[in-house]
């Protein structure tokens, strides 16, 4: 593939710092520019997605889905000058499996006994 057919593209952190930029292929789906990220991604950085479905990717304003093209989610900037594409970078743990609680049944249950007052 031409050099020129190549997009360039950066992910902006959540910190402000910045992973790439790199070159990418238009037909590069973006599931693999998050592999690409978490496999980039700083070890020094505090939040570490542990996989791409951690990441989210926003592009114009846009969050891009997996299934989509580098060419599908580029904005139509053909009368500007070819330039590094930054596209920003949320991350969303997914969350932890807390362990399942006991449910205590019925019988189980310690009895409460309630009272109450009426006053006439």
């Amino acid at each position: 593939m031409p050099e020129e057919d190549l997009v360039e593209l950066k992910f902006r952190l959540y910190d402000g710092s910045d992973v790439g930029p790199f070159q990418y292929s238009p037909t590069a789906t973006v599931s693999m520019l998050k592999e690409r990220i978490v496999s980039e991604w700083p070890k020094d950085k505090k939040i570490v997605p542990k996989s791409a479905s951690d990441i989210k990717l926003i592009n114009a304003g846009k969050i891009l889905e997996n299934g989509k093209t580098v060419a599908q989610c580029k904005a139509p900037f053909d009368d500007l000058p070819k330039s590094v594409i930054t596209m920003h970078v949320v991350v969303q743990l997914s969350p932890t499996k807390a362990r399942p609680e006991k449910k205590i049944e019925k019988e189980e249950a310690p009895q409460r006994s309630f009272c109450s007052c009426t006053i006439m």
